[in-house]
């Protein structure tokens, strides 16, 4: 199985990480690489659980993450 994970820049520093497929999914790192692999466990650990409590375990939907820029009057 492969799912989605996005990544931001964390405030206090490092990397956060999320599963959009899996809500509640989350992980950290203080690298990409170091933040890819404690995705990897996490998001293990959730289809762990989900199959341990007989929940269905979500398939990824296709989708598209793109950007947009907007101008307002007085914001950057």
């Amino acid at each position: 199985m492969e799912y989605t994970v996005l990544i931001y820049h964390a405030e206090e520093g490092g990397f956060w990480a999320e599963v959009p497929a899996l809500p509640g999914c989350y992980s950290q790192g203080e690298t990409i690489e170091e933040t890819m692999s404690t995705i990897k466990e996490a998001i293990e650990a959730h289809l762990l659980a989900l199959k341990t409590e007989r929940e269905e375990v979500p398939t990824e939907e296709e989708f598209v993450i793109g950007r947009v820029k907007v101008e307002v009057a007085g914001v950057g």
